[in-house]
This record gives C-alpha cells, sequence and structure tokens, in this order.
C-alpha cells in the first residue's frame, strides 16, 4: 500500500486516476500508452452488437471550445478552460476481436500492478449478458458496463441506451448480476433529476460499483455559419462539470452509505481535481476528455500532482475519502450574518429617493 493506493470495493488500484473510456483508448497500442502513464486503471473503449453503433463511428466530430465558445486548434496542448464538444460511436471491431486485443492488455496491465477494464454499452439486454459472460470466462478482472451514455437520445434507433428509470436500471443490472460474478461497475447519467435514485437502484441491483456520471447533451450556434457547430447537438465536457459531478457523488454517499465504492467522472483536469473528487467521496476518477483533448502525459501529471498533494498534506488517499462530503450542511445550518450579502454586490450611484423623484 501507498500513499497513493484506494480500492473500489474488493479492487486495489495503485492510485485513483483511471484512464476513462473513449476513442484515446480504442486500439490496442492507444491501451498500452494509457497503461504507460502510471494510471491505475485503463477502460477500453466501449462495445456492443450494435451495427449501428458502428456505423456511428464515421459519423463523428470533434470540437474543442474555450471558455466563451471560441473554436481552439486540436493540438493537445488546451487552456485550463477547453472543453471538449463532440459526437461519438463505437469501435468497428468485431466482439471477439476486440476482446482478443484487450485480454493480452490486461495480462501485460497486471505485470504493472494495474487493470485494463473492458466496457460494455447497452443495447440489447440479452446480448449484454452474454457478453459480460463471455468476458468472465476469458479472465478479466472487472467489467464496466455503460447505461447513461450521453448520444443515447439522438444516436440511431437501437444503438446505443440510456437509461433514466430507476425500476429499468434494477433490472438491467440484475439481469448482469447473473450474468457474472466480476466487480460490476455501472456507470449513469447526469441527465435527470434523481441521479441518487438512480445510483440506489444500481445498488439494489447488484452492481458492486457505480461511475458518476455521463457528459451532458448540449447544442451551440455558431455566430459566423449561423449553424449548430458540428450541426447536431453533442455531448460537452469540461472542467465547469467537476462541481455538479461532486455534488451528486456527495449526496449519493449520504443516500448509500460510506461503504458503497463512487467512482467520479465529468470534470476532472487534473491531480488536484482527482483529489477534490477523493474528498466528495469518490474513491476513483476516471478521465475521459481531457485525455482526448491533452494527450496521455494529462494522466501521467495526474498521478505525479495528486501524489505531490498527499505528500504535503501528510495524507493517503483514502484517508481523504469523503471528508468533505461527511461535512456538508443545509442552507439551513448555516449562522445568521445580518447585512453579509452587501459585500457582494456592485456599488449603486447615489440618486436621490424614490420618493423624490416621483
Amino acid at each position: 500500500m501507498t500513499r497513493s493506493s484506494t480500492t473500489v470495493g474488493t479492487l486495489r488500484l495503485k492510485n485513483p486516476v483511471i484512464c476513462g473510456s473513449g476513442e484515446h483508448t480504442m486500439t490496442g497500442d492507444a491501451i498500452y500508452a494509457a497503461l504507460a502513464s502510471g494510471a491505475g486503471a485503463v477502460v477500453a473503449k466501449s462495445i456492443n452488437e450494435s451495427a449501428a453503433a458502428k456505423r456511428q463511428l464515421d459519423r463523428t466530430d470533434y470540437q474543442l471550445l474555450d471558455g466563451k465558445w471560441n473554436r481552439l486548434p486540436w493540438n493537445f496542448a488546451p487552456p485550463a478552460d477547453a472543453q471538449v464538444f463532440c459526437r461519438s460511436g463505437l469501435i468497428q471491431q468485431s466482439f471477439a476481436e476486440w476482446m482478443e486485443t484487450l485480454i493480452r492488455a490486461d495480462r501485460h496491465a497486471a505485470t504493472q500492478d494495474a487493470y485494463v477494464i473492458p466496457s460494455l454499452i447497452l443495447s440489447d439486454l440479452a446480448q449484454c449478458a452474454a457478453y459480460a459472460t463471455a468476458i468472465q470466462e476469458m479472465g478479466f478482472r472487472v467489467l464496466e458496463v455503460n447505461i447513461g451514455a450521453p448520444h443515447g437520445d439522438e444516436a440511431a434507433k437501437g444503438a446505443i441506451v440510456l437509461e433514466r428509470d430507476a425500476a429499468r436500471i434494477e433490472t438491467i443490472v440484475s439481469t448482469l448480476r447473473r450474468a457474472t460474478t466480476l466487480p460490476l461497475w455501472i456507470k449513469l447519467t447526469g441527465q435527470s433529476e434523481d441521479v441518487t435514485g438512480l445510483a440506489d437502484a444500481a445498488r439494489r441491483g447488484g452492481a458492486d460499483a457505480v461511475v458518476m456520471m455521463g457528459r451532458f447533451m448540449g447544442f451551440l450556434p455558431d455566430l459566423e455559419t449561423e449553424r449548430p457547430v458540428l450541426d447536431t447537438s453533442a455531448a460537452l465536457g469540461g472542467g465547469w462539470a467537476l462541481p455538479l459531478t461532486a455534488r451528486w457523488i456527495a449526496l449519493t454517499r449520504r443516500r448509500l452509505g460510506k461503504d458503497f465504492p463512487l467512482v467520479a467522472t465529468n470534470g476532472a483536469r487534473s491531480g488536484l481535481d482527482v483529489a477534490r473528487f477523493l474528498l466528495a467521496g469518490a474513491c476513483a476518477t476516471e478521465m475521459t476528455s481531457a485525455v482526448l483533448a491533452g494527450g496521455y502525459q494529462v494522466l501521467t501529471d495526474s498521478v505525479m500532482e495528486l501524489d505531490r498533494y498527499l505528500q504535503r498534506r501528510g495524507r493517503t488517499a483514502e484517508g481523504l475519502l469523503g471528508v468533505a462530503a461527511d461535512r456538508l450542511q443545509s442552507y439551513g445550518e448555516q449562522p445568521d450574518r445580518p447585512g453579509h450579502w452587501q459585500a457582494f454586490v456592485p456599488a449603486a450611484p447615489a440618486t436621490e429617493p424614490l420618493a423624490a423623484r416621483t
């Protein structure tokens, strides 16, 4: 055990930095590059049986935006306020071909005290369950299933599923739980008014951890062309999402208890952001759009920055877990400070009293 090590249920990670699933984990070489970064785990690009999802990869597009919505060059050196706006598709290999690549990569990962995690994305539940069984039989050590992909409402019918109904989520997860005894991570959407309820449903169904939460869908008009950027709605990710994700992590910790593992995703751009998610109650963090935009060095830098932070504070990753979340108070618990608000509004020029002007 080191100061950076953490656990997700029964799974021990050498550090809580995970390379999340995306186009940057869609080839064997990409997986090996992510492992070489020093991340505790790498989640492979998702796969399912849908031909429509595979065709969608040929219709993808990507744009990097700054904080004022200006287009940025995709040069893998993004500014701190960069945001990824994109539509995505799934890997075009067969299930058997992709798993053959991943099982070799996971065996290599084991020599580095790391994991390669196959990712399924839900289309047909029976087929997803069959794939889960096959993944266990192949010798993988953990499985992630994404039922909250942000593109679900926009993709072609049958390509991928975006689940927001708690009862449906419990049924899905319980079906997958019967199909495999592997540690089962369920990735959920944030496009719900009750994200904690979705997490509770996944827990009841038998999930070993939940990954919270998928990116949000957005629509952005271009001022010059007067068309939609990318011509479609698209998923948006950036550092601005961290407080939103952290709030749902903290509230889910309160609802499900301190012992149920939560994995953060959406908003982390650095090792200090990973520390922020630890304090919010996430035992690990998947970094996705930050790596897509900034390259694998983002992972290396994050691992090192987190370790330096822990060393400076004299803390461990597990010692930070949920510390801020467990101190979260309601508005009603705050002390009265009459007039305090006045320090936070702009000064208004002196004018005659309203009565004198009428």
